[in-house]
């Protein structure tokens, strides 16, 4: 098993840094990569309980994943199950992703996003490029 660990700084408080990766109307707004839209989701990351997104890329092709939010600590810390789903809507290998929000001295947040229990180095290799090409949008609204 492989993990991914991404770390960010943003100049938004933490308080506001929470919000935006936990709630459905800020996750919409950089949840998966850059050209990806979201039409399909139930994504709520405030709360315990099961998550969906379908991320569409120009040409069409759609991309499903879900999981279940395991863990909430407002405004430090929020953790959930990853799985992608295959062209029969079947759901794959599971993982688990944590978003860490940490007060730094300049007034701003220290991010870190730590994916663990991917399948593999490549699995970890793709979900490096399409976690950092959605904080790249991330970090356009949150400083």
């Amino acid at each position: 098993m492989s993990e991914l660990k991404i770390e960010r700084t943003f100049s938004a408080d933490a308080k506001t840094v929470f919000a935006f990766i936990t709630e459905t109307e800020h996750l919409l707004k950089w949840w998966g990569p850059e050209g990806m839209s979201v039409p399909i989701h139930e994504l709520d990351l405030s709360k315990p309980g099961a998550w969906t997104s379908t991320m569409v890329n120009s040409e069409g092709g759609k991309h499903k994943v879900s999981g279940e939010v395991i863990a909430v600590d407002p405004p430090n810390s929020v953790e959930f199950s990853w799985g992608w789903h295959d062209e029969n809507d079947a759901r794959g290998h599971d993982s688990v992703v944590r978003f860490e929000v940490q007060s730094n001295n300049d007034g701003g947040t220290n991010f870190t996003m730590i994916h663990s229990n991917l399948a593999d180095d490549e699995s970890a290799k793709n979900h490096n490029m399409g976690w950092s090409s959605s904080f790249n949008k991330l970090e356009r609204l949150a400083s």
